[in-house]
Order: C-alpha cells, then structure tokens, then sequence
C-alpha cells in the first residue's frame, strides 16, 4: 500500500503524528510542507491528488485546521474522491458506500489519537461493490457527464445548451450510425486540452516555430502507436479528416488528370474516391467499379479485367457501405498485373482491422488512409499509414502542400487511442462488434427484410426497406428517429430512388458495442427496428419504442 501524505501550516503537527503511526504499516511519502511556515493548501492539495488520480498512490491523506480546504481543492481532480472524516464511521461508510481515496482531516476538530484511528480505519476498510453503491459511484464520478464541460454553464451558456443537448440524445436515444462512435473521456480530454494553443507547422524537430516540444512529444507518440498498432512502415498523423488523408495520397502520388479505379458512391463508395462534386472528382479522371448485380458483394475477376483495361495510376478500395470482408490480397495481385498503386481507405473498418477482426491492408497496400473516429472510437480526424519509400513524398503533400497548422491537441488524442487499442481487451470490443452487427442484422432479416447482400461480415448491414415495404431510406430513418433510434438513409447498389430519398437504410453496431451491450440487446433493438418499419405511420408504435429504447440507454451508459 502506497500513502501520499501532505498538509499545510495549520496542519503540519498532525500530519508529522499520522506519518509516525502508519509508518510501520504502509509506504509512506511526504509531501510537504517541511517546516511550519504559512503555505497555500491548494500547492499540497494538489500533489496528493495528482499522486492518487495518477495511480503512483493507492490514497492520499491530506490534513489542514478545518479539512474544508483541502477537499475542494482535491476533488478538482478525476478519479479523486477526498472526503472529510471527523469519525471512524464515517472514515469507514465513505469507503464502503463512495470509494473514498483520500482523506481530509481538521486537526483543530480532531484529537492526534483520534485522527490515528480515523486514519487507520479508513485505510483497511474496502469498498462495498454492491450494484447500487457501484452504480452510485459511477454517477459521482460522471456528475451525468457535465463535469466535463461545467465551466461553459457559466462562460457560455448557449454553447452549454447545445452540448447538454448532446449529452441528453446520446444519453437516451440508440445510435447506429455506421459511421459513428463514443470515444473515451481520455480522448475528449486530450482534444479539449491547451496543446490546441500551439501552432506548429512542419514536422516534429522540423517546424517553423519554436517553443514546440510538448507538441513534438505528443505528435511522435502518435506516429510511432499508430505505427506499433497497425504494423506500418511510416504514418502521417496530420490530416484533419478521412478526406484530407485521400487528398494527401493524391498529391503525393499522381498529377491532375490522371486515373483512378473507385468503387462508386451509389455502390458504397466515398465523396473523395471520386464523386463529381468532390474535388476527387473534379481534379482526377475517375472510373468506377461495382459490385455483382446478383450478389452485391465485389467481384475480384470483374475487377481484374476492367483494371487490365482501363489501365488506372491508383486503384482504392474500401468503402462507407460495404458489408463484406475485402480480399485486400487479390486487390494486390490486380494491382501489380496493372502496375498501379494500391491505395486502401479504410476509415469504416480500422477499429475492426487493429482489434483482429477483419484482414489488414496494410501489409498489401502501398498507402492505407483512414479516420480516427468511426470503429477505432478516437477524435474525428485522419490518417494516413505508408511504406517507408513514399513517406517523403506524403510527409511534403500534407504540409506545406495540403495543410498549414496541424491540429496538436486532435494529434494527441489519436495517440490516446491508439493506446486504448494496445489494451488486450480491444480485441474482445472488436469481435463483439462484428457478432452484434451479425445479430442486429439476422433479427431484421428475420422479420422479412432484405438485406443487401444477404448479410454482413463486419460493423454494419444495409436494408433495402423500398423493396421489402415499399418505403423510402429517407421516411424510414426518420420514422426510427422518431421512435429514439438513430440511423442514417442510404443508398444501395443499383438504387433506383435519387440519393436524397434512397432505397435503404445503414445499420451500424459500433457505438452501442462501445456501450456495453450484446447480442440480447441487439436482438430488442432489431424487434424494435422492424416494429417500427412494419408501422411506419403508427405514432403510438413510435412512442412506444422510444420509451422502451430510452430506458436500454439508459442501462448502458455512455463512457
């Protein structure tokens, strides 16, 4: 057991006694003050704290005249819960019912031999893991997730509205946006931190302005886990979007005109694989490719022959709504009979791609571009891994040929990722994913839909709800909106309706993995989904779902 003791000058005899009494029973570390002249409790307050949020002590006991002092001061910080204790039942509940981790004593309240006792009680007494004391800790730690932004309440309380509003819908409504996902408290901490201060164009140990060693640490840790996670050569962590990282590519590695093999967006492609109102599509000649008419999933043969013929610089692979496992070891094979780059955007399967539960592409591809966000759960940006001969070239197209001022605290929060990824029990979060898509999608199957290609291999599905009930992708999302779940319309491979209206709808199961549930859960959510498809007029079935679905997210709180 480590101890991490300090008090201020009123304090500082009683901390001097509690120091000699648990010596023989604990590690013991004092941290100030050293003599009894007047000090500012905060200065002490927060080294105990950053000793027990850190983990470097299993708790803190911090003394003062009153106690009052140092437990404000000490509860600014996560993960601290530092309670006042004038009684051995009290030092004792605190720890049962809170998890209390450090303790506040007033040495003008109570006696040296007393304080002894209330320490040494509070010290050996564990924490009561019962359900509801659990629960209960759970809620104090979160303050329902506002702790994170309560300053805004006051600074800026329109802009704390828009958030609070964020956090209700998440709080009670089911997401299955394919394309989105929870990330961490220690990911958003990261994003929202003062490394968005610094300006820092280049490189790190290459940039244009001083003073950037924080941000070169922290560039450099993402670099080198994205490197570690996915097994590349080089990585580029700039790019501020999925799309930015496409451009990079691009730039690093063919000239204006010239050709790319896509699979087309109505198909599940991206904007920037090649639409004509992205700049992919207005800078580059773009040729597309499709997917089976009877199977919907890629034909690799027919992809083969059109790449034989058409003769493209690049061709990409990877889409925003495709089901299916990707062959990246045939798309390499196709790539060196045509003697083309092969570029693989992988932004909707990363997640899936560093837990295990889909191939790589990266020992295959010449450059792998992805998000950070999506399955992987990190901070909305990009991404770009590459063998080491192209790094140069992409390391100049991103800045100064793309980008001016990387975004540092985005940067910092991709390496937080990137080790959350590290964590055995990633992979375990992957593979639940994939089974909770394969779930989601058979209970909607099984309720007489059809789904495009007959099912799924990875984070999403696609249902074709203009074929099984005459409906359009557009009014079926917005009933399922209404009913508290979130989808997004979409279209499918050879859809007759326009793109505004669609045929289908995406499905995706990462964020409520993220969450916490699983297959029975998956199996309420698809009931409810064909409930409310089945009676997509019936307002009373929408309500209805609504309240059953707010009260499952509410189970399975958002991290």
């Amino acid at each position: 057991m480590k101890i991490s003791m300090a008090s201020d000058h009123g304090g500082f005899e009683l901390k001097a006694t509690l120091l000699k009494a648990l010596a023989g029973t604990a590690e013991v570390l004092d941290l100030g003050p050293y003599e009894k002249a007047s000090c500012d409790y905060p200065d002490y307050a927060m080294k105990v704290a950053a000793d027990v949020a850190s983990g470097r002590a299993d708790f803190g006991i911090l003394v003062c005249r009153s106690g009052i002092g140092m437990s404000m001061a000490a509860n600014r910080f996560q993960n601290v819960r530092a309670t006042i204790c004038h009684t051995v039942d009290a030092a004792v509940t605190t720890r049962q019912h809170n998890g209390a981790n450090v303790l506040c004593l007033g040495a003008d309240i109570v006696s040296p031999e007393y304080a002894v006792e209330i320490a040494k009680a509070f010290l050996a007494t564990p924490v009561d893991n019962d359900e509801r004391h659990a629960r209960r800790r759970m809620k104090l730690e979160r303050a329902g997730r506002l702790s994170d932004c309560s300053g805004l309440m006051h600074d800026d309380p329109e802009i704390f509205a828009a958030i609070k509003a964020q956090v209700d819908q998440e709080d009670s409504e089911i997401n299955l946006i394919a394309s989105e996902n929870t990330s961490s408290r220690a990911c958003r901490e990261a994003a929202g931190s003062v490394l968005m201060n610094k300006y820092a164009e280049g490189y790190p140990g290459k940039r244009w302005y001083s003073g950037c060693l924080p941000v070169d640490a922290a560039e450099e840790l993402a670099r080198k886990r994205a490197c570690e996670l996915f097994g590349a050569e080089h990585a580029n962590v700039q790019p501020h979007c999925g799309s930015a990282a496409n451009m990079a590519v691009y730039f690093a590695t063919i000239r204006p005109g010239d050709t790319i093999m896509s699979l087309s967006l109505d198909q599940g492609g991206h904007l920037s694989h090649g639409s004509p109102v992205n700049f992919s599509g207005k800078i580059y000649n773009i040729v597309p490719y499709t997917v089976d008419r009877e199977t919907e999933m890629l034909d690799y043969d027919a992809l083969e022959r059109q790449a034989m013929e058409v003769r493209p610089k690049i061709l990409l692979s990877g889409a925003s709504a495709y089901p299916r496992t990707i062959d990246f070891k045939r798309i390499r094979e196709i790539c060196d009979k045509v003697g083309c780059l092969m570029v693989v955007d992988m932004a909707h399967i990363a997640g899936l791609v560093a837990g295990g539960a889909h191939p790589s592409p990266v020992p295959y591809a010449d450059f792998v571009t992805t998000t950070t966000h999506k399955t992987l759960g990190g901070p909305r940006g990009g991404m770009v891994l590459c063998r080491e001969k192209y790094a140069k070239a992409l390391d100049s197209a991103v800045f100064p040929g793309m980008q001016g001022g990387p975004l540092e605290n985005i940067i910092a929060a991709k390496a937080v990722c990137f080790r959350e990824w590290m964590l055995p029990e990633k992979k375990d979060y992957a593979a639940q994913v994939v089974r909770n898509c394969k779930v989601l999608c058979k209970t909607v199957q099984d309720r007489g839909y059809r789904i495009v290609s007959g099912g799924t291999d990875n984070h999403l599905f696609l249902v074709d709800v203009k074929t099984t009930k005459g409906i359009t992708g557009k009014d079926a999302a917005a009933a399922l909106d209404a009913a508290g779940i979130v989808v997004n319309k979409n279209t499918i491979p050879y859809d007759t309706e326009s793109p505004f209206r669609t045929s289908g709808i995406r499905v995706g199961t990462a964020s409520v993995t993220t969450r916490g549930m699983r297959e029975q859960e998956m199996i309420a959510i698809g009931t409810w989904i064909a409930d409310v498809l089945d009676n997509i007029a019936d307002t009373s079935v929408q309500a209805r779902v609504k309240e059953e679905a707010k009260k499952l997210a509410q189970r399975f709180l958002v991290p």
